[in-house]
């Protein structure tokens, strides 16, 4: 994808549409490809991301492959919260493990804005990680995109 292509959907988004956007991006974000994921955001994209902030596409991608090797087996559900416009806000929670097998639940809040062209121009992320025995682990499918019947977040209890 160049720069001057689009990213769908666009906005301003509908229900159907900003639900969409979400699954699209978790799919993505389960691929733990930080190149083809940084390319859903806009050359200028800004982010902060608990306390580490990018200020372009490059610093993004560099973020998510940084993320990608310490969080092991990571897997991830988004939920649309709301939107409006160019805007949607998501919860999410991903579980994953570091290099000593130390499993982690991470729950936390995005707010995004679009462009015209459907990329991520800003991305404001909230996150707490909460430590979780192995048996304790809710989500259970093969690395990569989460089955259309695994449950969601709601569904879960989370």
């Amino acid at each position: 994808m160049t720069d001057t292509q689009v990213r769908l959907p666009l906005p301003p988004f509908t229900l159907e549409t900003a639900i969409e956007k979400v699954r699209l991006a978790e799919d993505g974000w389960n691929t733990r490809d930080a190149a083809k994921v940084a390319l859903a955001y806009s050359l200028d994209t800004k982010w902060r991301n608990r306390a580490e902030f990018a200020n372009n596409r490059e610093e993004a991608e560099g973020f998510l492959a940084r993320k990608w090797k310490k969080e092991l087996e990571y897997r991830l559900i988004k939920e649309l919260w709301a939107f409006g416009g160019n805007r949607i806000a998501v919860r999410y929670a991903y579980e994953w493990h570091d290099d000593s097998g130390n499993w982690f639940r991470s729950y936390g809040n995005e707010n995004w804005e679009f462009e015209a062209d459907g990329l991520m121009k800003r991305r404001f992320a909230c996150i707490n990680d909460m430590p979780i025995k192995e048996s304790e682990r809710k989500f259970f499918w093969p690395l990569g995109r989460r089955p259309d019947d695994h449950p969601g977040l709601s569904d879960l209890g989370l």
